[in-house]
């Protein structure tokens, strides 16, 4: 576990630079497992994971989320369902790749469309660049379903 910690942070500051969860969600999270609090207005994903020893460790993603008449919904979920790959049944076979569902039809998944990140742009789901959906996925099939929380904020 300690090594996939070591290789999302490399990743993540290599990819994006050294951003900061905010204080105030970090310091909500106490259990141990994954909680992942999606805000449309940062068009961020903030990832606080607890691990058995008590030890949190900290992610913050730049993500689109739902654009003009496609919103994203709002709440607290626990993934339902996962796929490694998957194609939308609504848009075209569009790619969902590393797609963690939370209601409905919505999920967490890869784009390569990375060039959008951090603007309204999807057509209500939260994409995350490739390698941070990739480990995402990792992170919930690790801790599981259960230990993990998604929580999306206006």
């Amino acid at each position: 576990m300690t090594t996939l910690f070591a290789l999302l942070t490399a990743l993540q500051l290599f990819i994006f630079g050294p951003e900061k969860v905010p204080p105030q969600i970090a310091e909500q999270v106490k259990s141990v497992g994954v909680t992942a609090t999606v805000s449309i207005a940062d068009q961020r994903m903030y990832v606080v994971v607890v691990d058995k020893m008590g030890l949190k460790k900290t992610f913050a993603w730049r993500v689109s989320t739902g654009k003009d008449g496609f919103e994203t919904p709002t709440g607290e979920f626990k993934p339902t369902r996962m796929a490694a790959e998957y194609y939308s049944k609504t848009y075209d076979d569009a790619p969902m790749p590393h797609a963690v569902f939370f209601t409905g039809g919505y999920a967490v998944h890869a784009t390569e469309a990375v060039g959008r990140l951090g603007q309204p742009a999807s057509h209500g789901c939260v994409r995350l660049a490739p390698e941070n959906a990739a480990a995402f996925f990792s992170l919930v099939e690790t801790y599981g379903a259960r230990n993990t929380t998604i929580a999306v904020k206006a």
